[in-house]
Protein backbone atom coordinates (compact mmCIF):
# COMPACT_ATOMS: atom_id res chain seq x y z
CA UNK A 1 0.00 0.00 0.00
CA UNK A 2 1.42 3.44 -1.19
CA UNK A 3 1.09 6.19 1.47
CA UNK A 4 2.41 10.18 0.94
CA UNK A 5 4.25 10.14 3.97
CA UNK A 6 6.30 7.12 3.98
CA UNK A 7 7.78 4.08 2.01
CA UNK A 8 7.02 0.67 3.17
CA UNK A 9 9.62 -1.95 4.47
CA UNK A 10 10.02 -4.85 2.34
CA UNK A 11 13.08 -6.30 4.23
CA UNK A 12 13.85 -6.97 7.77
CA UNK A 13 13.36 -9.25 10.73
CA UNK A 14 10.16 -11.35 9.79
CA UNK A 15 9.24 -11.50 13.46
CA UNK A 16 8.26 -7.72 13.53
CA UNK A 17 6.34 -7.91 9.86
CA UNK A 18 4.51 -10.92 12.26
CA UNK A 19 4.51 -8.33 15.07
CA UNK A 20 2.83 -5.47 12.89
CA UNK A 21 -0.86 -8.27 12.67
CA UNK A 22 -0.27 -9.66 16.35
CA UNK A 23 -0.02 -6.05 18.13
CA UNK A 24 -2.81 -4.33 15.48
CA UNK A 25 -2.87 -1.22 17.62
CA UNK A 26 -0.41 1.24 18.40
CA UNK A 27 -1.36 1.13 22.06
CA UNK A 28 -1.00 -2.98 21.84
CA UNK A 29 2.97 -2.07 21.54
CA UNK A 30 4.01 0.61 23.70
CA UNK A 31 7.03 0.34 25.79
CA UNK A 32 8.04 2.84 28.38
CA UNK A 33 11.23 3.77 29.84
CA UNK A 34 12.76 6.48 32.00
CA UNK A 35 16.11 8.68 30.92
CA UNK A 36 17.77 10.70 33.32
CA UNK A 37 19.74 13.27 31.40
CA UNK A 38 22.26 14.99 33.32
CA UNK A 39 21.87 18.96 33.10
CA UNK A 40 25.07 20.56 33.77
CA UNK A 41 26.55 20.12 30.67
CA UNK A 42 23.76 21.35 28.82
CA UNK A 43 23.29 24.53 30.74
CA UNK A 44 27.54 25.17 30.97
CA UNK A 45 27.21 24.88 27.29
CA UNK A 46 24.18 27.23 26.70
CA UNK A 47 25.93 29.71 29.17
CA UNK A 48 29.01 29.27 26.75
CA UNK A 49 27.32 29.89 23.75
CA UNK A 50 25.22 32.49 25.19
CA UNK A 51 28.76 34.90 25.41
CA UNK A 52 28.82 33.82 21.29
CA UNK A 53 25.71 35.73 20.88
CA UNK A 54 23.41 32.25 20.49
CA UNK A 55 20.77 32.13 22.69
CA UNK A 56 20.09 28.17 22.94
CA UNK A 57 17.31 26.25 25.23
CA UNK A 58 16.95 22.89 27.15
CA UNK A 59 13.90 21.74 24.11
CA UNK A 60 16.48 22.80 21.71
CA UNK A 61 19.21 21.24 22.66
CA UNK A 62 16.85 18.11 23.39
CA UNK A 63 15.59 18.05 19.64
CA UNK A 64 18.84 19.01 18.03
CA UNK A 65 20.16 15.51 20.19
CA UNK A 66 16.73 13.26 18.81
CA UNK A 67 17.41 14.84 15.25
CA UNK A 68 21.16 13.59 15.27
CA UNK A 69 20.29 10.46 16.36
CA UNK A 70 17.08 9.58 13.73
CA UNK A 71 20.40 10.81 10.89
CA UNK A 72 22.04 7.80 12.66
CA UNK A 73 19.56 5.32 13.91
CA UNK A 74 17.21 5.73 10.88
CA UNK A 75 14.40 2.92 12.12
CA UNK A 76 13.79 5.15 14.52
CA UNK A 77 12.22 7.26 11.87
CA UNK A 78 9.44 4.34 10.99
CA UNK A 79 5.44 3.65 11.85
CA UNK A 80 3.10 1.38 11.45
CA UNK A 81 -0.31 1.74 9.94
CA UNK A 82 -2.65 -1.20 8.56
CA UNK A 83 -0.60 -3.79 10.19
CA UNK A 84 2.48 -2.17 7.24
CA UNK A 85 5.62 -0.78 8.11
CA UNK A 86 6.78 2.32 6.58
CA UNK A 87 9.74 4.85 6.93
CA UNK A 88 8.85 8.50 6.96
CA UNK A 89 9.96 10.39 4.68
CA UNK A 90 10.35 13.29 6.78
CA UNK A 91 11.25 14.14 10.44
CA UNK A 92 8.24 15.88 11.90
CA UNK A 93 8.00 16.40 15.49
CA UNK A 94 4.74 17.44 17.18
CA UNK A 95 4.54 19.82 20.28
CA UNK A 96 1.79 21.20 22.44
CA UNK A 97 2.66 25.40 22.75
CA UNK A 98 0.55 26.81 25.91
CA UNK A 99 -1.09 30.75 24.82
CA UNK A 100 -0.40 33.19 27.35
CA UNK A 101 -3.93 35.00 28.26
CA UNK A 102 -5.85 32.74 27.41
CA UNK A 103 -7.87 30.17 30.11
CA UNK A 104 -6.65 26.71 29.19
CA UNK A 105 -5.09 28.15 25.84
CA UNK A 106 -2.76 25.75 23.75
CA UNK A 107 -2.20 24.58 20.76
CA UNK A 108 -0.61 21.44 19.08
CA UNK A 109 1.27 21.57 15.82
CA UNK A 110 4.78 20.26 13.86
CA UNK A 111 7.64 21.27 13.31
CA UNK A 112 9.30 19.67 10.10
CA UNK A 113 13.18 18.94 10.51
CA UNK A 114 16.30 17.92 8.26
CA UNK A 115 18.68 15.37 8.99
CA UNK A 116 21.41 17.87 8.71
CA UNK A 117 20.02 20.46 11.00
CA UNK A 118 22.34 21.36 13.67
CA UNK A 119 21.90 22.95 17.27
CA UNK A 120 21.73 26.65 16.18
CA UNK A 121 19.09 25.45 13.04
CA UNK A 122 16.94 23.30 15.42
CA UNK A 123 16.25 26.33 17.77
CA UNK A 124 16.01 28.88 14.79
CA UNK A 125 12.96 26.43 13.92
CA UNK A 126 11.89 26.13 17.46
CA UNK A 127 11.96 29.99 18.03
CA UNK A 128 10.06 30.92 15.15
CA UNK A 129 7.41 27.81 15.49
CA UNK A 130 6.35 29.14 18.89
CA UNK A 131 6.26 32.72 18.91
CA UNK A 132 3.92 31.98 16.15
CA UNK A 133 1.76 29.76 18.01
CA UNK A 134 2.16 31.55 20.96
CA UNK A 135 -0.32 34.12 19.74
CA UNK A 136 -3.62 34.49 21.71
CA UNK A 137 -5.24 34.12 18.12
CA UNK A 138 -2.69 31.56 16.77
CA UNK A 139 -4.65 30.51 13.39
CA UNK A 140 -2.95 27.01 12.64
CA UNK A 141 -4.06 24.90 10.09
CA UNK A 142 -4.83 22.30 13.32
CA UNK A 143 -6.88 24.44 14.69
CA UNK A 144 -8.84 25.56 11.37
CA UNK A 145 -9.49 21.99 10.64
CA UNK A 146 -10.95 21.17 14.30
CA UNK A 147 -13.09 24.76 13.42
CA UNK A 148 -14.64 22.96 10.74
CA UNK A 149 -15.41 19.54 12.20
CA UNK A 150 -17.13 21.58 14.63
CA UNK A 151 -19.31 23.78 12.06
CA UNK A 152 -22.22 21.29 11.76
CA UNK A 153 -23.70 18.85 13.48
CA UNK A 154 -22.57 15.19 13.56
CA UNK A 155 -19.92 16.65 10.78
CA UNK A 156 -16.96 15.57 13.66
CA UNK A 157 -17.86 12.26 14.20
CA UNK A 158 -18.52 11.51 10.71
CA UNK A 159 -15.23 13.43 9.57
CA UNK A 160 -12.95 11.73 12.61
CA UNK A 161 -14.21 8.55 11.03
CA UNK A 162 -13.36 9.22 7.20
CA UNK A 163 -10.28 10.46 8.39
CA UNK A 164 -9.22 7.23 10.07
CA UNK A 165 -10.55 4.75 7.72
CA UNK A 166 -8.66 7.05 5.04
CA UNK A 167 -5.35 6.81 6.95
CA UNK A 168 -5.99 3.22 7.51
CA UNK A 169 -6.12 2.48 3.92
CA UNK A 170 -3.15 5.25 2.38
CA UNK A 171 -5.99 7.77 1.21
CA UNK A 172 -5.54 10.88 3.49
CA UNK A 173 -5.05 13.85 1.71
CA UNK A 174 -0.93 14.96 1.88
CA UNK A 175 -2.63 18.66 2.99
CA UNK A 176 -3.76 16.47 5.66
CA UNK A 177 -0.91 14.71 7.08
CA UNK A 178 0.98 17.84 6.27
CA UNK A 179 -1.68 19.69 9.09
CA UNK A 180 -2.11 16.62 11.37
CA UNK A 181 0.20 16.54 14.67
CA UNK A 182 -0.46 13.27 15.39
CA UNK A 183 1.38 12.08 11.79
CA UNK A 184 5.25 12.93 13.42
CA UNK A 185 7.97 11.04 14.53
CA UNK A 186 7.72 11.84 17.93
CA UNK A 187 5.11 14.36 20.09
CA UNK A 188 7.51 16.46 22.57
CA UNK A 189 5.95 17.91 25.76
CA UNK A 190 7.95 19.77 28.03
CA UNK A 191 6.21 19.66 31.35
CA UNK A 192 8.99 20.86 33.40
CA UNK A 193 7.42 24.08 31.70
CA UNK A 194 4.31 23.94 33.82
CA UNK A 195 6.69 22.54 37.01
CA UNK A 196 5.47 19.52 36.96
CA UNK A 197 7.09 16.07 36.44
CA UNK A 198 7.85 13.81 33.12
CA UNK A 199 4.64 11.56 32.26
CA UNK A 200 4.75 8.39 29.92
CA UNK A 201 2.20 9.99 27.33
CA UNK A 202 -0.66 8.55 26.06
CA UNK A 203 -0.89 6.87 22.32
CA UNK A 204 -2.56 7.45 19.62
CA UNK A 205 -3.87 4.98 17.64
CA UNK A 206 -4.79 7.35 14.86
CA UNK A 207 -1.82 8.75 12.90
CA UNK A 208 1.49 7.76 12.88
CA UNK A 209 3.38 8.59 15.79
CA UNK A 210 5.77 6.34 17.17
CA UNK A 211 7.31 7.49 19.90
CA UNK A 212 6.34 10.48 22.28
CA UNK A 213 8.38 12.25 24.73
CA UNK A 214 8.32 14.49 28.02
CA UNK A 215 10.64 16.25 29.92
CA UNK A 216 9.80 17.26 33.34
CA UNK A 217 11.26 19.09 36.75
CA UNK A 218 15.24 18.71 37.29
CA UNK A 219 16.24 15.31 39.48
CA UNK A 220 18.76 14.98 42.14
CA UNK A 221 20.01 11.25 40.82
CA UNK A 222 22.16 9.06 42.86
CA UNK A 223 25.34 8.07 41.08
CA UNK A 224 28.00 6.03 41.91
CA UNK A 225 31.60 7.76 41.06
CA UNK A 226 34.52 5.49 42.06
CA UNK A 227 33.98 4.86 45.87
CA UNK A 228 31.60 7.34 46.94
CA UNK A 229 27.93 8.24 45.84
CA UNK A 230 27.03 11.85 44.30
CA UNK A 231 23.78 13.02 43.46
CA UNK A 232 23.68 14.78 40.15
CA UNK A 233 20.80 17.15 38.68
CA UNK A 234 19.12 15.54 36.05
CA UNK A 235 16.07 16.29 33.44
CA UNK A 236 13.75 13.29 33.82
CA UNK A 237 12.14 12.05 30.32
CA UNK A 238 9.48 9.73 29.86
CA UNK A 239 9.58 7.78 26.76
CA UNK A 240 7.04 5.37 25.13
CA UNK A 241 8.33 3.70 22.11
CA UNK A 242 6.30 1.48 19.38
CA UNK A 243 8.74 -1.69 19.73
CA UNK A 244 7.18 -2.94 16.18
CA UNK A 245 9.08 -0.60 14.41
CA UNK A 246 12.69 -1.86 15.43
CA UNK A 247 14.67 -4.13 17.85
CA UNK A 248 14.27 -2.96 22.02
CA UNK A 249 18.33 -3.43 21.21
CA UNK A 250 18.20 -1.21 18.25
CA UNK A 251 16.37 1.56 20.92
CA UNK A 252 18.64 0.97 23.44
CA UNK A 253 21.76 1.75 21.15
CA UNK A 254 20.02 4.61 19.73
CA UNK A 255 19.31 6.43 22.93
CA UNK A 256 22.76 5.56 24.63
CA UNK A 257 23.99 7.83 21.36
CA UNK A 258 21.40 10.80 22.14
CA UNK A 259 22.43 10.60 25.68
CA UNK A 260 26.14 10.72 24.57
CA UNK A 261 24.96 14.24 22.18
CA UNK A 262 23.38 15.85 25.46
CA UNK A 263 26.44 14.79 27.70
CA UNK A 264 28.41 16.96 24.74
CA UNK A 265 26.19 19.54 23.11
CA UNK A 266 29.52 20.41 21.12
CA UNK A 267 28.52 17.46 19.12
CA UNK A 268 25.19 18.97 17.61
CA UNK A 269 27.02 21.97 15.97
CA UNK A 270 27.59 21.50 12.52
CA UNK A 271 27.12 18.66 9.30
CA UNK A 272 26.50 15.38 11.58
CA UNK A 273 29.44 12.89 10.99
CA UNK A 274 27.17 10.12 10.03
CA UNK A 275 24.00 10.21 7.95
CA UNK A 276 22.04 6.40 7.73
CA UNK A 277 19.43 6.11 5.31
CA UNK A 278 16.74 3.47 6.37
CA UNK A 279 17.25 0.31 4.38
CA UNK A 280 13.99 -0.85 2.82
Amino acid sequence: MKRKDGRRIKTGDPMYAIAAHVMAERSDAMNNIKVHIPVEPMRQYMRDKKKEGYNLSHIGLVLAAFIRTVAEYPQLNRFVVNKTIYARNSIDIGMVVLQPGVEDGETMAKMHFDRTDDVFEVQRKIDEFIEHNREAQADNATEKMIRFLFSAPGLVRFGVNFLKWADKHGMLPASVIEMSPFHATMTLSNLASLRTNYIYHHVYNFGTTSMLLTMGNIEEVPRRKKDEIVFERCIPMGLVMDERICHGSYYAIAFRRFAEYLENPSLLEGEPRVVNDDVL
